[in-house]
């Protein structure tokens, strides 16, 4: 009995799923074509995922459209648990709150943020807590909710899509973080397009964003260095340890005695530095497999070897710039800031830095130092030494001819 009545409940429920479909298809386009044209050519439509699936089925007409759930990354973990699990491991989980730390996002305007044509346009893949997806509701209508179409994009929610570098393009670019351009220069990537163009065959070597970063299609999507290219524990090398210290009292990290602040508990939640050897070298042994796929052992082991090296010589650079503007505040030179949590100048201020010498730092910090190590990571020389280390050559002298001209001016008061 019961093996007979279990085949025919599931067929009504995907007949009466099916009706409910066709319904909302029906309605749907007339009103959003497109939206009804990308389901059906997706592998939901052929699963019989209805749009009540993810929608619910409480929204029947025009006049009750809010009634419609925005799904969230839970919804897809009804049938996507895997990957809803590895993602929330990973750093992507995290990007709504990694933004919402920043001392200054609560000043953005909204509509940069809540939004999404801003910061939130690429953050909102991040989780939300309940509260906040009932404020996204009342600010903006509950979109930006479900964090896996950041990447499979609605209606289609397209794998092969997602697997493709360009699906990486929209937020690893620009400012702070050009990731697609340098990969897409970078001989990486110039192979990969002619792969895409049918130039070279569908076989010959050439990673994607996602082959380096996504191994095995992993949804954490983690690198050793992180985003800042800070890490614990401190190098034995004592000048290196001692510039990181002062880049970490920069993020707030470390007071001006170099104990921990409240600011590491965010750091540590949002995953975006690796505190401890073993995760550091778990993730770094883990890059070199990948690219002992194509190059020799002992090369992988150098080119990444060289990375660090580069971030130890940047580092010297922006512990320098630091200490001097530090030095500019201790001195009575330029006023400290009130929201600053210590004496160093706080490096997540961004563009709110007040004075021009101080939104030098930050262009140094944010766009050329990490221009100076992500191009050296991926290998696009270019990027690594004029748009990155050369600019922060230019921005130290910059800093000191600024703090000498300040100082004089302060003695010319003096007198």
């Amino acid at each position: 009995m019961i093996r007979t009545t279990i085949p025919c409940i599931v067929s009504l429920l995907l007949a009466a799923s099916a009706r409910a479909a066709d319904q909302c298809v029906e309605c749907h386009e007339k009103t959003t074509r497109n939206i009804v044209v990308d389901w059906k050519l997706s592998a939901h439509e052929e699963a019989e995922v209805g749009c009540a699936d993810c929608h619910g089925d409480a929204h029947k007409t025009a006049e009750d459209a809010a009634a419609a759930k925005i799904p969230t990354a839970d919804t897809c973990a009804r049938c996507h648990g895997a990957q809803v699990d590895q993602f929330k491991r990973g750093k992507h989980a995290v990007a709504w709150a990694a933004m919402k730390a920043m001392p200054t996002a609560h000043w953005q305007p909204m509509a940069m943020m809540e939004g999404m044509k801003g910061c939130g346009g690429c953050h909102k893949i991040g989780l939300k807590t309940e509260a906040e997806i009932a404020g996204l509701k009342q600010a903006s209508a509950g979109f930006g909710t479900a964090s896996c179409d950041a990447c499979h994009t609605r209606h289609l929610f397209s794998a092969e899509e997602a697997r493709q570098p360009q699906a990486c393009q929209t937020c690893h670019m620009g400012f702070d973080h050009p990731q697609w351009e340098m990969y897409s220069a970078s001989k990486h990537g110039v192979r990969y397009l002619l792969k895409q163009n049918g130039v070279l065959p569908a076989n010959a070597a050439a990673p994607t964003c996602q082959t380096c970063h996504m191994p095995k299609g992993d949804h954490a999507v983690c690198t050793a260095w992180g985003f800042l290219a800070v890490r614990l524990p401190m190098p034995e090398d004592k000048a290196w340890a001692a510039d990181r210290a002062t880049i970490l009292q920069g993020l707030g990290v470390l007071d001006p005695e170099g104990k921990p602040t409240a600011r590491l508990e965010v750091v540590k939640a949002a995953n975006v530095a690796r505190l401890t050897q073993e995760d550091w070298q778990a993730q770094r042994d883990a890059m070199l497999a990948i690219c002992n796929r194509c190059h020799s052992a002992n090369f992988a082991k150098e080119q990444l070897a060289q990375g660090d090296r580069m971030i130890r010589e940047a580092d010297r650079l922006m512990a320098e710039a630091i200490r001097i503007i530090a030095g500019l505040y201790r001195d009575g030179i330029i006023p400290k800031p009130s929201g600053y949590a210590s004496a160093f100048p706080d490096l997540l201020a961004f563009h709110d830095a007040p004075t021009s010498i101080e939104q030098r730092l930050f262009l140094m910090f944010l766009e050329h130092r990490m221009r100076a190590f992500q191009g050296t990571f991926h290998a696009n020389p270019d990027y690594a030494f004029w748009y990155g280390w050369s600019e922060m050559q230019r921005d130290l002298t910059e800093i000191k001819e600024r703090a000498a001209e300040l100082r004089a001016k302060a003695a010319e008061k003096k007198q």
